[in-house]
């Protein structure tokens, strides 16, 4: 598995990517990951709808709780054609308790915590934390990559007006 050292850093210190990162103009990787139900879901069952997918590395955090909350608000005007996904490694137990706390109701939460197949396929699994970097992928209808943003600081929130502007021009 292709390893990619420096590319992020938490707190200054360098991290270790694995997996090799999607290029834009190319079909989306598909993965299994579970629902906040256990049941498996598929990126590619999302096709037909332009989609934001976020990693994150766990939803119990300041940032990424920012994060999520910000991207629900912003789902609610986006309408029925948008779908965002937040990947984390987190049990889906606690992405349904969490949620249910902060009154998420318009993101879909997924975990990668079984196989980490997702941070590997986008280039995202934190090698030395066993967490997914923080990055926003955004793919057309057809599923294929339109935009990525790898947030270089684990601590800070993604560019979302660049990321809106991205979805936006898929609509």
């Amino acid at each position: 598995m292709e390893e990619n050292a420096g590319i992020i850093t938490m707190q200054g210190n360098p991290l270790t990517l694995i997996g090799k990162q999607p290029k834009i103009g190319e079909p989306a990787p598909d993965c299994t990951l579970l629902n906040n139900a256990l049941s498996p879901v598929k990126i590619s069952s999302f096709k037909g709808k332009v989609s934001v997918i976020a990693s994150v590395p766990s939803l119990d955090t300041p940032v990424c709780d920012m994060e999520v909350r910000r991207f629900n608000k912003e789902a609610g005007n986006l309408g029925p054609d948008v779908a965002i996904l937040t990947i984390t490694t987190d049990l889906p137990f606690a992405q349904k308790r969490w949620c249910g706390a902060a009154g998420v109701d318009k993101v879909v939460t997924l975990s990668d915590h079984l196989s980490t197949s997702f941070g590997e396929a986008y280039g995202v699994l934190i090698k030395e934390l066993r967490l997914l970097a923080r990055a926003v992928f955004v793919l057309d209808r057809e599923g294929v990559l339109q935009y990525v943003q790898l947030v270089k600081e684990v601590a800070d929130e993604p560019d979302y007006n660049k990321v809106l502007e991205a979805l936006k021009k898929l609509l």
